[in-house]
C-alpha cells in the first residue's frame, strides 16, 4: 500500500496597517527575499498558535489572528522539472500587538511595512553587486565625512535629508533651508545622490508630543533619545528599505559589534564626542542595519578630511542644543506650546525667597535663571553666601523648591527607580556591578541594576549621585558596551 501523501502545511499572518502590509526581508540562497511573517507548525500546535509564534520570532511583535483569508498551494520543482515539495499555506489577518525586546529569528534582516505597488516596484540587485546604504545627511560636518567613507569603502550610497520641523521655517532660528543647501553641496563633491524627506508629521506626534506631556507633568526629557528611535533610526530606516537600501549609516559617534549572533552598541573611539548616551533605545534589528562610520574617527581628524576634501561645510559650527529648538531661547520656545502660571519659590524650610514663572521652566539642579540672588540667611564657611539650585518642584502647590549649595543634601541621590526600559541584547542585564550615567557628558558611575524589566529598573549607586532628574535618561554600561536604559522616574535621596 503506498504511503499517503502529506503536503506539507504552513502558516502566514497578513498585518495592514494605512495601506502598508507589514512583511520581513530576509536572506535566500537567491538573495534577499520580501516575504510576510509566515512559518511552519511545529508538533502539537494549532494553525493559529503558530501563526501566532511565527510573527512573535520574526518580527518581535505580538499578533492577534481575526479571521482565515485563504488556503494556498505552492508548488516548487527542481531546475530539471522534477516536483520537489508541496506546500499548503493559511493565511491569517489579524492584529499586530505589542512589540518585544527580542532578537529575530536567523536570516530574518529586519521588517518594513510597504504598499502593493512598493512591494511591485522594488527592484532586487544582483548579488554581487555593491551594498546599498543610505545615509542621513544632515548639512554638518560629521554626516559629510561619512558620505565619503562609505563611498570609500566601495558602497553605493544615497544621501537623505531630513526635515523634522515646520512650525516656524521663516523664523530666524530654524536653519533648515540653509543646511539644505549645504546637503547638497556636499553631495555634489562626494559624488552621492541626495533627496530630502518630510517627517514632521512623524516628529510631531512621536516626539514633539511626549516632549510636550513631559514638561506639562513637571519632568525634564530628552528629545533626542526618543528622536533617534522613532525618527531617525525608525522612519528614517523604514524610508531607507524602500529605497532598496541594505543598510543605513549617519554621522554618530558610536560603534555596532555583532558578537555571538547579536549586535552590540559600543562608546566611540573619541570618549569626548560619544553618543552612545543618545541611542541607548536601539534594538536588534536597527543595529543590524545600522553603520556608524565616524565610530573609530576622533573629530580632529574628521575635521581634517572635510578640509582636505574641500567640502564647503568644513568649517561648519557643530549644532548645539535641541535639534528642533536651535539656539532660540528656551523659555520663548516653550511659551508657544504651554500654558504656565507663576508660583512661590521657597526653601525646604518653608520659606519664600522669590517668585519662579513657571514650573515648566525649570530643572534639578539648574542654578542660573532662577531669579533669586544670595541670601543673608544661609551663608558658607567663609561667610560668602552660596549660590542657590532647584532642588524639587512641588506640583499640586505650583512651587519651586531651592536649596543653597552644589553639594546639599536633597541634590544628592543614593538610587533612582526607571521605567520604559530597553535593553539592547532583547534581555535585561543579570543583577550586577555595572557603570551608569544619568545624563549626557557624565563620566561613567559605578552602579548596581536591580529588578531589570522590560517595564523598568532600580539604579543604586554606592557614591550618592548629584541632581538625578526625572524625565531624563538613566543608561547602563558594561566597560564600553552601552546595555541600554531607562527614563528616570524618582530619584531616592540619600
Amino acid at each position: 500500500m503506498s504511503e499517503v501523501w502529506k503536503p506539507a502545511v504552513v502558516v502566514a499572518a497578513i498585518i495592514e496597517r494605512d495601506g502598508r502590509f507589514l512583511l520581513v526581508e530576509e536572506d535566500t540562497e537567491e538573495g534577499i527575499r520580501y516575504n510576510q511573517p509566515a512559518g511552519h507548525l511545529e508538533p502539537g500546535e494549532s494553525l493559529e498558535q503558530a501563526v501566532v509564534r511565527e510573527t512573535l520570532e520574526e518580527t518581535a511583535h505580538d499578533f492577534t489572528p481575526e479571521a482565515l483569508v485563504g488556503m494556498y498551494m505552492m508548488r516548487y520543482h527542481r531546475p530539471e522539472g522534477e516536483l520537489a515539495s508541496t506546500f499548503i499555506r493559511f493565511a491569517f489577518a489579524g492584529v499586530l500587538g505589542r512589540q518585544h525586546q527580542r532578537a529575530l529569528d536567523d536570516g530574518i534582516r529586519g521588517t518594513v511595512w510597504m504598499t502593493r505597488d512598493e512591494l511591485a516596484a522594488c527592484q532586487r540587485k544582483p548579488p554581487m553587486s555593491k551594498k546599498r546604504v543610505v545615509i542621513g545627511m544632515s548639512g554638518g560636518v560629521d554626516s559629510s565625512v561619512s558620505a565619503w567613507l562609505l563611498k570609500e569603502q566601495g558602497y553605493e550610497v544615497i544621501g537623505l535629508f531630513m526635515k523634522n520641523w515646520e512650525d516656524d521655517d521663516d523664523n530666524d532660528y530654524c536653519s533648515a533651508r540653509s543646511d539644505w543647501i549645504d546637503a547638497v553641496s556636499v553631495a555634489d563633491v562626494v559624488g552621492v545622490d541626495i533627496e530630502a524627506v518630510n517627517f514632521a508629521a512623524e516628529y510631531k506626534d512621536r516626539v514633539f508630543a511626549e516632549f510636550l506631556r513631559e514638561y506639562e507633568a513637571g519632568r525634564t526629557p530628552n528629545p533626542d533619545v526618543l528622536c533617534n528611535a522613532e525618527i531617525k533610526f525608525k522612519a528614517f530606516l523604514d524610508h531607507a528599505m524602500r529605497l532598496g537600501a541594505d543598510l543605513i549609516a549617519t554621522g554618530h559617534y558610536a560603534r555596532v559589534r555583532e558578537n555571538d549572533g547579536r549586535f552590540e552598541l559600543l562608546k566611540a573611539q573619541d570618549a569626548s564626542k560619544d553618543q552612545s548616551y543618545f541611542l541607548h533605545r536601539l534594538n536588534q534589528q536597527q543595529l543590524s542595519k545600522t553603520l556608524f562610520p565616524l565610530g573609530e574617527i576622533r573629530k580632529t581628524e574628521v575635521r581634517r578630511i572635510a578640509e582636505n576634501l574641500g567640502l564647503p561645510n568644513a568649517k561648519k559650527k557643530d549644532s548645539t542644543g535641541i535639534c528642533f529648538i536651535g539656539e532660540r531661547p528656551f523659555r520663548e520656545f516653550l511659551n508657544r506650546y504651554l500654558s504656565y502660571q507663576p508660583g512661590p519659590i521657597k526653601t525646604p524650610e518653608g520659606d519664600t525667597v522669590g517668585e519662579h514663572v513657571g514650573l515648566s521652566f525649570y530643572t534639578l539642579g539648574q542654578r542660573k535663571g532662577i531669579g533669586i540672588g544670595g541670601s543673608k540667611k544661609h551663608r558658607s564657611a567663609d561667610g560668602n553666601s552660596e549660590p542657590w539650585y532647584v532642588a524639587a518642584k512641588d506640583i499640586p502647590n505650583n512651587t519651586l523648591i531651592v536649596v543653597q549649595g552644589h553639594d546639599h543634601p536633597l541634590l544628592m541621590s543614593s538610587a533612582l527607580d526607571a521605567g520604559q526600559a530597553n535593553w539592547i541584547a532583547g534581555v535585561a542585564p543579570p543583577e550586577a556591578q555595572l557603570s551608569a550615567k544619568t545624563r549626557y557628558r557624565q563620566a561613567d558611575v559605578p552602579c548596581a541594576c536591580l529588578g531589570a524589566s522590560a517595564e523598568g529598573f532600580r539604579m543604586e549607586f554606592p557614591t550618592p549621585q548629584w541632581a538625578v532628574t526625572p524625565g531624563q535618561s538613566a543608561v547602563f554600561y558594561q566597560g564600553e558596551i552601552c546595555l541600554g536604559g531607562g527614563i528616570i522616574e524618582q530619584a531616592k535621596p540619600i
